[in-house]
């Protein structure tokens, strides 16, 4: 395995929380462990929070906990030895933890050898949950080095990152595609203008996934990133994974047959060494990692659903199926009764759903379908477990349901209307759609009118040339504010500049 080393693009200013102290070394201290890919912290809840980090050798990952940022006062936890089958990543769960505004947070590895060397500190800081009404505010996006669109040093990296990190959130939710395993770099790409995106390459990023360590890699690769370690270090990611982290628009069972890239045919099990890099690099609970869909508590105002639109689903095809049979599986029974559950059981006021792909946009894979929309007319194939959530919402009165999307590379807020729906057994409700976070940017997708979306915004012209580069600008974001008093929620797009280009305010019911 090729050791990715890292390479500084350059600190960005406007950031007023702290900044990794080494957490990437390009020149490395041979007589103590070093942290190799910088710091992250995820799953915030209400008394606990994940720290994560990478090590260059088998160590010890140690986390000091602090009230203030000098760290006069600490709590240390003794947390795992990272070893060569983790690619020695580690994680350690923070619990028993005091609201504070901030916590600070400090990342060490241990020496086996010699109990008294350290690697050099990285430190960030991170928000709990407040159990008492308080206002809130997240980001989200998606899509990750796609397009073969990876780190360019000359054009400032992946400067989304930096403008969200300037937004302060009190955390950010990652959608999707968090790398693009299945898209493999070169080293120079020719742009519309004549112009040339050069790309930071590696040995393992430079062909398509398939082996655990090259899975990885694509994690590894977007940390050389500044941007990226800088925001991960003080903002907490939720994160989910969509089709890209394996393979495009791919599902359970199926066989590789018209790709001469893979060797390996079997898409479940290259998922499954994707499933494992993704919970090796990606600050979850580990008590989740079973499986990626799951609930975060985030206070009164606040629970935040991530679902998993890829692990449980039939295979493509026409989606036209006009009853429910295994094959047109989406979220899969068992999700979908556990995301029906925690619905019913929710007390917060605000239910937002992450959910890797649009309800109403039509996501085509060749000739069949990769979502649930698959063309105007009622309900058929995929679209009846979405019918079923929407129904079962309604029928047990449940409020302020808000689904938050990525994967179509623009951003976009439909709503949903039943009287302008061809399935009609719903209440009206948002779906706010955003991305890419770094990667090409395409025009608007094509609606299905079963459960009546109408555009309310729109981030591209429908004229637009695809796959427009990271470097014209085209790259997004959306924010969410909660107010603690009014219980509105405000919801916007801004674009890489930081400009917010829509927002609306949704009221409570």
């Amino acid at each position: 395995m090729t050791e990715i080393a890292s390479i500084s693009i350059g600190a960005y200013a406007g950031i007023k929380r702290l900044t990794i102290e080494d957490g990437v070394s390009v020149s490395r201290d041979r007589n103590r462990p070093n942290i190799t890919h910088g710091i992250s912290v995820g799953d915030v809840g209400y008394n606990h929070a994940t720290v994560w980090s990478r090590a260059d050798r088998p160590s010890r990952m140690i986390v000091e906990i602090s009230a203030d940022e000098y760290f006069q006062k600490v709590r240390r936890i003794e947390g795992p030895v990272v070893l060569h089958h983790s690619d020695y990543t580690g994680k350690v769960l923070l619990r028993n933890l005091r609201v504070g505004d901030p916590l600070y947070y400090r990342v060490q590895f241990q020496d086996l050898d010699r109990s008294t060397r350290y690697s050099a500190p990285a430190i960030g800081n991170f928000k709990l949950a407040s159990r008492e009404p308080r206002n809130i505010r997240f980001g989200w996006s998606g899509d990750t080095a796609g397009q073969g669109f990876g780190i360019d040093p000359s054009k400032g990296g992946m400067l989304t990152y930096a403008t969200i990190a300037e937004q302060s959130p009190d955390f950010f939710v990652h959608c999707g595609d968090v790398c693009y395993a299945d898209n493999p770099f070169d080293s120079e790409l020719t742009l519309d203008d004549g112009t040339v995106w050069n790309n930071l390459v590696t040995k393992e990023t430079s062909k398509v996934a398939e082996t655990l360590w090259e899975f990885r890699a694509n994690y590894k690769y977007n940390l050389m990133d500044d941007n990226v370690r800088q925001m991960n270090a003080n903002v907490p990611i939720f994160a989910q994974w969509d089709d890209h982290e394996t393979l495009n628009n791919w599902y359970p069972g199926q066989i590789i047959e018209d790709d001469d890239r893979y060797k390996i045919k079997s898409v479940s099990l290259l998922a499954a060494r994707a499933k494992q890099a993704f919970f090796d690099y990606m600050p979850i609970r580990q008590s989740f990692e079973k499986q990626i869909f799951r609930k975060i508590p985030y206070g009164p105002l606040l629970d935040m659903f991530f679902l998993d639109l890829r692990s449980y689903r039939g295979p493509n095809s026409p989606n036209q199926q006009k009853r429910r049979v295994p094959d047109n599986a989406y979220l899969g029974r068992p999700q979908l009764r556990w995301l029906k559950l925690q619905l019913s059981l929710s007390q917060a006021t605000w239910k937002f759903i992450s959910i890797d792909m649009p309800i109403g946009l039509i996501v085509r894979d060749g000739e069949n379908f990769d979502n649930c929309a698959n063309g105007d007319g009622p309900v058929r194939g995929r679209e009846f477990e979405i019918a079923e959530l929407l129904k079962f919402i309604k029928e047990n009165n449940i409020n302020n349901v808000v689904f938050l999307t990525a994967d179509v590379h623009y951003a976009a807020s439909h709503y949903y209307d039943p009287n302008k729906a061809k399935f009609t057994e719903f209440n009206p409700f948002w779906e706010f759609v955003s991305g890419p976070l770094h990667a090409g940017t395409f025009g608007p997708g094509q609606l299905d009118n079963t459960f009546g979306p109408q555009v309310r915004f729109n981030s591209v012209n429908k004229d637009m040339k695809p796959n427009r580069p990271p470097s014209e600008g085209l790259q997004f974001f959306g924010m969410v504010s909660i107010d603690a008093a009014t219980k509105v929620a405000s919801v916007a797009h801004y674009n890489r500049a930081g400009d917010k280009l829509w927002a609306t305010d949704l009221q409570p019911a």
